[in-house]
């Protein structure tokens, strides 16, 4: 729903009705993933996209039918036919669309959903997309972490208290995806799914030193998503005009932000870090609260410079009391290998090597592997 906020904001504060097809689960080589998101408008409009062209025809003219009806509709698209020029995915991906409706009436709680999204807010809509009751699909409830209030309910207090604390715990990690119980809410139990949509706030990307490279990842992490903090020590180069793509420009020693950052607890599993320094003054000192026990393990931790630095790097890491546990979660030399040499390049790699990361890829060119294109998290 993120990805079509604003236009369907629009609409339900003007009290349109509209329907909302988004993605809820994903198998083999699905274009999107969970999340993404499609509005037909109250005047036809289609907003959005849940499979990059493949079916949005088809999720147009079911969004027609449930304004219409007013029920909502779980719909799988797999492989197409492409001899009876049927509907669904060319790349061999199967996926699940849940279509709903929703207006001031159908989803009374959007407006301070929307609220808490734009103010960076932790917030999860749980949605019962299929259940042995029909009457019962469609239920929402509105997840906040502990101590916030909820909104809306899902039938029963004991579904309610069971979907709470599963989403809670699925907000803090930023993770979407449908979870299944009993009619009853039952945990062991089949039959009913419920989709839990987790909107926390962007991933943080720390990037350490003040330098031409930094500015060009500084430049493609804003492009991925991150929420990108450049810290360095020297002010005349840690500067507004020389990050322009940075969230926030922070200068003060960089372990000295990180041990702030820790206190905090502003760090989590998935922020990731680029030390660019390479200058052990600065390195060491970092990559020792970075990587030590006081710090959360972080989704990224890279270091820049060359084997003869790295070697330097380990060899005062390991005096410094880090073990080979520790620094064996250090990506150094920084980077896949693509043969990069200028700023922007040296970004692209690093932001290859945090997306392999993330999803498992090896960084191999995909004409020469076997298999599904799209990996799926293992957690």
């Amino acid at each position: 729903m993120r990805d079509v906020l604003e236009e369907l904001m629009a609409w339900w504060e003007a009290g349109e009705t509209v329907a909302l097809g988004t993605v809820v689960g994903t198998w083999k080589s699905a274009p999107r993933q969970p999340g993404a998101s499609m509005l037909v408008g109250p005047d036809g409009e289609a907003v959005g996209s849940v499979s990059g062209g493949c079916v949005e025809g088809a999720v147009y003219q079911l969004g027609e039918e449930v304004i219409s009806a007013g029920s909502p509709v779980l719909q799988r698209y797999g492989i197409s036919d492409d001899e009876a020029m049927g509907v669904g995915l060319t790349c061999g991906g199967i996926l699940d669309v849940f279509v709903e409706r929703v207006s001031r009436d159908d989803f009374p709680e959007l407006g301070q959903v929307v609220a808490d999204v734009t103010a960076g807010r932790p917030v999860a809509v749980a949605t019962v997309v299929e259940h042995p009751d029909p009457a019962e699909v469609g239920r929402r409830l509105v997840v906040r972490p502990e101590g916030e209030p909820t909104a809306g309910s899902l039938g029963t207090e004991r579904l309610d208290d069971t979907v709470i604390d599963d989403a809670r715990g699925m907000l803090a990690q930023g993770r979407t995806a449908i979870l299944e119980y009993g009619p009853e809410g039952q945990r062991r139990g089949e039959g009913m799914r419920v989709f839990v949509a987790s909107y926390a706030p962007r991933p943080r990307m720390l990037v350490f030193g003040a330098i031409d490279f930094a500015a060009a990842v500084a430049r493609v992490g804003s492009f991925l998503g991150y929420h990108v903090t450049v810290c360095d020590a020297r002010p005349v180069f840690a500067t507004r005009t020389r990050f322009p793509d940075a969230d926030e420009v922070v200068v003060t020693w960089p372990h000295r932000y990180v041990e702030e950052q820790v206190a905090q607890d502003r760090l989590d599993p998935r922020t990731v870090a680029c030390v660019l320094t390479h200058d052990p003054k600065f390195d060491v000192p970092l990559l020792e609260v970075l990587l030590g026990d006081d710090a959360p393990e972080l989704a990224y931790v890279g270091a820049m410079g060359s084997r003869r630095t790295h070697e330097d790097r380990l060899a005062r890491l390991r005096e410094s009391g880090l073990t080979e546990a520790q620094l064996s979660r250090l990506r150094s030399p920084i980077g896949l290998d693509l043969g990069a040499r200028t700023p922007e390049e040296t970004a692209v790699s690093v932001a290859a090597e945090i997306i392999a990361l993330r999803w498992g890829g090896q960084g191999e060119p995909l004409s020469q592997t076997e298999g599904a294109i799209h990996r799926h998290p293992e957690h």
